[in-house]
This record gives C-alpha cells, sequence and structure tokens, in this order.
C-alpha cells in the first residue's frame, strides 16, 4: 500500500515518524518526531488537524483512555488517484481523513462504477471493518490526501474498554450509512441541471460558502449518474449564465455567484 508511514508506539506515548512524502526528492529520512500522549490529545504540535481529535473518533475520550493506545497508528499520504482500501480486500485497519478527498466506489449490477459518496477531512473511512471481515467499497483518493491509519485492534480495545467511543463508533456508523443514503438520493433526483447544481452545492467549503472544489467529469458523472458530456456542457451553461466562476485552469474550483439561481429550475432545461 502506497503511502508514508513510520510510527511507533511506547508505552504512555505515540511517536509519529515521517517516511517519503508524495513529493519529495530527498533521500534522507526525517528524525522521528515524538508526540506524547498527552501532546495528541490537547492537540498541539503535529496533531492540530488530526482526526484523532473531536473532530473523529476521539472527542469523547479521556485522557487516560489514550493509555490504551499501544499499536502503531500511521500517518499516511495518497496522491490522487490512489486506492486507499479495495473492495474485498480483509478489513484490518480504520482511517481517519486529515485533509483532501476521497470517493468511496461500488460496482453496479451491469457492472458501471458508481461514486456512492465523497468523503471529507473529518470523515472516517473502513467503518465496516467492524461488522464484517472486509471492506464493502473502494476508497480512492479524488485529491492528494493525508490520512491516520488506525489498527482494527486499537479501536476494538477501545470499544471493549472505553463505553464512550462505543457509543461514539456507533453513531458514526449509522450517521455514515444514512449520508450515503442521502448523497445518493439527492443527487439523483431531477435532471442533469438539478443534479450539477445539487452536486456544487454540496461541495462548497465548511469554511466559505462561496467556493465549491469539484473533481474531473468522469468523476462527477459517476457520482451524478450523467454521462461525461452531459456534466460538461451542463457547468458550462453555468459559467455563461454567471451563476459560477472558474477559481483555477482546470476547472476544478468554482465561485459560486447565486446559490438560489443555480438551483432554481429552468424551463427546457434536460
Amino acid at each position: 500500500m502506497a503511502g508514508r508511514a513510520g510510527l511507533h508506539s511506547v508505552t504512555g506515548g505515540l511517536y509519529f515518524g515521517t517516511g517519503p512524502a508524495l513529493q519529495a526528492k530527498s533521500r534522507t529520512r526525517s528524525p522521528m518526531i515524538p508526540i506524547k500522549t498527552e501532546s495528541a490529545w490537547r492537540g498541539t504540535a503535529d496533531c492540530r488537524n488530526c482526526g484523532i481529535r473531536d473532530m473523529v473518533l476521539f472527542a469523547d475520550l479521556h485522557e487516560d483512555d489514550f493509555n490504551l493506545i499501544h499499536a502503531p497508528i500511521d500517518d499516511l499520504e495518497y496522491a490522487g488517484g490512489q486506492p486507499v482500501v479495495r473492495l474485498g480486500e480483509t478489513a484490518t485497519s480504520l482511517y481517519t481523513l486529515r485533509s483532501g478527498m476521497i470517493k468511496l466506489v461500488r460496482n453496479t449490477v451491469d457492472g458501471r462504477q458508481r461514486i456512492v459518496r465523497v468523503l471529507r477531512s473529518g470523515d472516517v473511512i473502513g467503518l465496516e471493518a467492524l461488522m464484517g471481515p472486509t471492506y464493502d467499497s473502494d476508497a480512492v483518493a479524488l485529491t492528494n490526501v493525508r490520512v491516520c491509519r488506525l489498527p482494527l485492534q486499537v479501536i476494538q480495545r477501545l470499544n471493549r474498554e472505553t463505553p464512550r467511543l462505543h457509543q461514539r463508533l456507533l453513531e458514526k456508523w449509522h450517521r455514515s450509512l444514512k449520508e450515503a443514503d442521502d448523497w445518493l438520493a439527492e443527487l439523483n433526483f431531477g435532471n442533469a441541471r438539478q443534479r450539477v447544481a445539487g452536486l456544487i452545492l454540496k461541495m462548497r467549503s465548511t469554511t466559505d460558502a462561496g467556493i465549491a472544489t469539484l473533481f474531473s467529469r468522469e468523476d462527477m458523472g459517476a457520482m451524478l449518474d450523467l454521462k461525461l458530456e452531459t456534466v460538461s456542457r451542463t457547468l458550462s451553461a453555468f459559467e455563461r449564465e454567471g451563476l459560477i466562476e472558474p477559481q483555477d485552469k482546470q476547472g476544478r474550483l468554482y465561485r459560486v455567484v447565486d446559490a438560489e439561481r443555480l438551483v432554481a429550475p429552468k424551463a427546457g432545461a434536460e
């Protein structure tokens, strides 16, 4: 599995190591950076934006709970297009998404690939590992991503010994199922214009609702059950009408100029 790994655990602390990063050219390895349990819990140093904090699984854990962690937690990076986990692969870990976006892909009965959900920072990959022996979808990086890989044995131990985490995991599991159902229901309703508009609004930044990050037209088509040409034509129409403005040359970053008009029905739209 591609990525950056190198984290050793010792009693009372976690030690993050830095291996070859996505664009690293140097052959020398960076020194191990010690991050004690206490600093990891409080979110200092390298854990400031990590999924180990309240945004993911461990919000309800106390300081002493982290002493139960004795297996390595790896800090990994993947380039866009790389798989993080594969459908049917033996499930050995959960992953918390620290940055970037990941698509969950499943195959339809007629052999087509269907994107059932897009994960963003704070989401958890592989929750099905708690319920069964294998992953139930491909998780593929849409952008360069950074994840923390949590061995299943760590989660299982915390789950047994920490009721707070058990409840948190159940909530996460049920919410992930609902979000996947909602994603498919909301983005597969209406004509092409309504579907593309709905995706744009869903992909707006949590910190700036005026900015939406999209992906390749092919991926968008797989999410919306539309042909690539239809997606491209619809986005071009939105631009001509002044509803969105491209912010980069790749056509991935857009400013939403008029959200109300974007979702308003248009006569004669396909």
